[in-house]
């Protein structure tokens, strides 16, 4: 089992910058690949970005490459979301997620999840 507990979401301006953080905890954290995902009002929730506990392997999605960084701290057991230039459209609540595979951008490859943090961003 895994628990996540996201943190660091907010209201901020349009081209601002914020870091969301991840910690993870319980006996099998570091088996898992960790994953941003988000969800805006009305939408599905939709892949963001992915990084192993090595810092290696980092994926983005498009609507956020060039703008976002995802990192990870093993010795931490935080995973962050640097997100900067954010736009209106980056409004959401923000999910950190854990898989058993390698690599994915599916929701329903994901296995736990945390509670959330809202990011809004204002025009």
């Amino acid at each position: 089992q895994v628990q996540l507990v996201e943190s660091g979401g907010g209201l901020v301006p349009a081209d601002a910058s914020l870091r969301l953080s991840c910690v993870a905890s319980g006996s099998t954290w570091g088996r898992y690949l960790m994953g941003w995902f988000r969800q805006a009002p009305g939408k599905e929730r939709e892949f963001v970005a992915s990084i192993n506990w090595n810092g290696y392997y980092a994926v983005y999605a498009d609507s956020v490459k060039g703008r976002f960084t995802i990192s990870a701290d093993s010795g931490e057991k935080t995973v962050y979301l640097q997100m900067s230039s954010l736009k209106p459209e980056d409004t959401a609540v923000y999910y950190c997620a854990a898989t058993i595979s390698s690599s994915s951008r599916h929701r329903r490859d994901y296995n736990f999840w945390g509670q959330g943090t809202q990011v809004t961003v204002s025009s």
